[in-house]
């Protein structure tokens, strides 16, 4: 299954469970790939994350049962996977403007948010840099921490501002953003800021050693001011080389993004000759 047709079958599930209980595990598998690259590249194609696609489609429907039906609010709201009153109310108007009750009684106006469709456009005519390396397994050490999908986001940024506030920049300066989700079926993965690991040197307090397994590797070249580079190269990715790759599909539950020594630029990361990468363990279709 192609990764286009692969997002499709996902967003029909969700689709038709609306009303159940879903997680990105159950999603992800729909699309036969890890819950990380799944969000990852979801959010890449469509703009918006999983869990808002989610939740506005959710509160379109329940402002649609508020009009079309007489079920009372409470029973909409659990529905919809809203535990009370007070969470579906506040959800609910931040999304169309007026509360529940304005609609029923008010007849107020409510927005709506239109399930997703896939279409194949004309895209692409520009220029990528990339190679397929095969590597053997090497060890790497970093500062480690576990992040929820949903929230990673904000939280990883936070995570290397609190690496360097708390000196732990002078142990592991940052060559690597490890992700690292192995088993392929829980919430949560594993997240290093990290190093190539010297093995004759002792692994300090609060610090831990990972192996990155022997892969072939996707290495995409991003040059530019950060964070810029890496995320137009990340859109490129998922948007148009891996729905196009007639040969590779993605293989494993790793991501890393390499980044070149900032001291060695005028502006540091923010010049535009910086350099850095993107890695995706890949395997042949």
């Amino acid at each position: 299954m192609g990764w286009i047709e692969s997002i499709g079958e996902a967003i029909n599930y969700i689709e038709d469970n609306l009303t159940e209980k879903l997680t990105i595990e159950n999603i992800a598998k729909q699309a036969f790939i890890s819950p990380f690259y799944f969000q990852k590249g979801f959010a890449m194609l469509c703009g918006f994350t999983v869990g808002e696609y989610i939740r506005q489609r959710r509160l379109t429907l329940a402002g649609s049962k508020l009009v079309s039906t007489d079920e009372k609010i409470i029973d909409i709201a659990l529905k919809y996977d809203y535990d009370s009153p007070d969470s579906f109310t506040k959800a609910f108007t931040r999304f169309h403007g007026v509360t529940p009750t304005a609609v029923r009684k008010d007849g107020a106006m409510i927005k709506s948010f239109a399930p997703l469709k896939i279409k194949i456009l004309l895209e692409g005519g520009y220029v990528m840099d990339y190679k397929i390396v095969e590597k053997d397994s090497f060890t790497i050490i970093g500062a480690s921490r576990i992040f929820k999908y949903g929230t990673a986001k904000t939280e990883i940024p936070r995570f290397w501002t609190d690496h360097y506030q708390t000196g732990k920049g002078k142990v592991v300066c940052g060559m690597y953003g490890v992700c690292i989700d192995e088993n392929l079926g829980s919430d949560k993965f594993d997240y290093l800021i990290a190093d190539n690991y010297d093995p004759s040197s002792e692994v300090p307090d609060g610090f831990v050693t990972k192996i990155i397994p022997k892969h072939t590797w996707a290495i995409f070249a991003c040059k530019g001011s950060m964070p810029k580079s890496l995320q137009d190269v990340n859109q490129k990715i998922f948007s148009e080389w891996l729905p196009n790759c007639k040969d590779y599909e993605i293989a494993a539950g790793y991501n890393i993004e390499m980044y070149t020594n900032i001291d060695d630029y005028l502006k540091g990361n923010q010049d535009e000759n910086y350099y850095s990468e993107i890695w995706i363990p890949v395997k042949k279709k």
